[in-house]
């Protein structure tokens, strides 16, 4: 093959891109490296996904999500430093770099992962957005909600949600917009508003907050799609492979019945090639990663498998006491499924 000044031109531009996106793609693992932590931004506090308990040490879904994070780069899952973010911050601090993931409880949208230059990786928690309303209202669904007043967050898809949903069935609202996930349970508590709306983990945290618990009920009825899941910004394919690949691991780790407690004897003796892979005794998925071999038994020995956390942070072993639902393994009546590791 005959080679012109114009072949060669366009071969040297297309190895100076490929070089320009390797070193890229090195970037972040290699800051977080060499900083010796993992900068995680999660939300100012909201219980069971993130929030300081009294000895100001963070707890959470989103938070163990960073944890595992750190343990399979670090082989120590204390090595990570939160940043607490309102919901209008939170993008703004992984574009500019003062973090390096943002796991905080936030929507996967088309918007969101194509036009500010960030990537969603994997979804931590399927949600729905849905309201909670005073038990004595006796209100059953949105449909009585009309010249009601909603409480709000701001900078949130919520807002959207409330437009698309009921202008279209000719009910009229009215919106409290607040800050933060605790000035609206305020605004609600105080009688600011006649329903509170958000995610239905969040109203299920935020209920424990209110005076009375008891005196209020969320509603069934869901009004939207709420994948939430880590972010990360875009032009970084190792670091976007890193972060999803931790959760992947959590997820598979509970699919094969791998967690905290038999990890160290499932890797001295693996009961089948699939947790041989998981942990780094068969091939060198650790390595694809820019990561060890056994970076997933690290995640898993530290942190645990994805239903491990569940339960400890929103499921049966938390005040939270949210159920799976369709949080659960696709084979057992949920739809949260991990590729394999291959």
């Amino acid at each position: 093959m005959r080679y012109n000044n114009k072949t060669l031109l366009s071969l040297s531009a297309a190895a100076l891109c490929v070089g320009m996106i390797s070193s890229a793609s090195a970037a972040t693992l290699d800051e977080v490296k060499e900083r010796g932590e993992l900068r995680c931004g999660v939300n100012v506090g909201l219980s069971g996904f993130s929030s300081p308990d009294q000895d100001g040490t963070w707890q959470g879904l989103d938070v163990e999500t960073c944890r595992g994070i750190a343990a399979a780069i670090f082989d120590d899952p204390e090595a990570v430093s939160f940043t607490p973010l309102t919901a209008k911050e939170r993008f703004t601090a992984l574009q500019s770099g003062e973090i390096d993931v943002l796991s905080r409880n936030t929507t996967w949208t088309a918007t969101r992962d194509n036009s500010l230059g960030l990537n969603f990786t994997a979804t931590t928690f399927y949600d729905g957005q849905g309201f909670m309303v005073a038990k004595d209202l006796g209100i059953e669904g949105p449909e009585q909600f009309d010249g009601a007043s909603i409480c709000i967050q701001s900078g949130t898809t919520h807002e959207l949600n409330l437009a698309d949903y009921f202008p279209s069935r000719g009910i009229d609202i009215q919106t409290v917009t607040f800050d933060t996930p605790d000035q609206t349970a305020q605004g609600f508590a105080s009688g600011r508003c006649d329903i509170l709306t958000s995610d239905t983990s969040q109203l299920s945290a935020l209920r424990l907050q209110l005076p009375e618990p008891g005196s209020v009920e969320i509603l069934e009825t869901l009004i939207s799609k709420e994948p939430l899941g880590p972010v990360v910004r875009q032009g970084d394919d190792q670091w976007l492979d890193i972060v999803k690949w931790s959760v992947f691991a959590m997820v598979n780790a509970e699919e094969l019945g791998v967690n905290s407690d038999n990890v160290d004897e499932m890797k001295a003796d693996p009961p089948n090639p699939q947790v041989a892979r998981l942990l780094g005794v068969d091939g060198d998925y650790g390595e694809q990663l820019g990561l060890a071999n056994d970076w997933a038994y690290q995640l898993i020995a530290h942190v645990g498998n994805y239903g491990e956390v569940f339960a400890s942070t929103v499921g049966e072993d938390s005040p939270m006491q949210i159920s799976r639902g369709v949080n659960a393994l696709w084979n057992e009546g949920g739809i949260l499924y991990a590729p394999p590791v291959r």
